[in-house]
């Protein structure tokens, strides 16, 4: 895939080239709070992404260094994704918009119990997620067949069981 150009060195236009739009933050959300980690977990989100349009924030997000796809693991027919660093690194935002949707959409599908939590002890939340999301990577490092830039593997439907956090 071609590296986009960016248009200006602010950081704002920065952060919104990496994840400004709805469907790249929908994957990390699902990536950070949901345990979805494969193709068709995150085409079974209730959003309804389209394939063609879940391929490319895929292969972008990789491209950014924001997650990683890593090879089936034994036996398995797909492959698998996770946040880098980089990509934990944006938990604080991702706390921010949920208190943030909680507190103006009247309509919202936030779990009440998570958003009390966020309120009353929004450090103590952050650093459980953080640790959370921090070990899975570390689980997946110590038995990973990681797949480099494979484009091709990254569009395909494949089945899944959709993995609980």
């Amino acid at each position: 895939m071609k590296r986009r150009h960016r248009k200006s060195d602010c950081p704002v236009h920065f952060a919104l080239e990496v994840f400004g739009d709805a469907w790249t933050l929908l994957i990390i959300r699902d990536l950070m709070f949901k345990g979805r980690n494969s193709y068709t977990d995150f085409l079974r989100a209730e959003e309804g992404i389209a394939t063609n349009v879940l391929a490319d924030r895929l292969v972008r997000l990789e491209e950014d260094g924001v997650l990683e796809k890593e090879g089936p693991p034994g036996g398995a027919s797909t492959s698998r994704y996770r946040l880098t660093s980089k990509g934990i690194d944006l938990l604080p935002i991702m706390l921010e918009i949920i208190g943030w949707s909680a507190k103006y959409d009247p309509k919202t599908a936030a779990d009440r119990g998570f958003v009390r939590r966020l309120r009353r002890e929004p450090t103590e939340l952050a650093a459980e997620i953080r640790s959370q999301l921090i070990d899975r990577r570390s689980e997946a490092e110590a038995s990973p067949r990681r797949a480099k830039g494979a484009r091709a593997s990254s569009r395909r439907k494949t089945k899944e069981r959709e993995v609980s956090s």
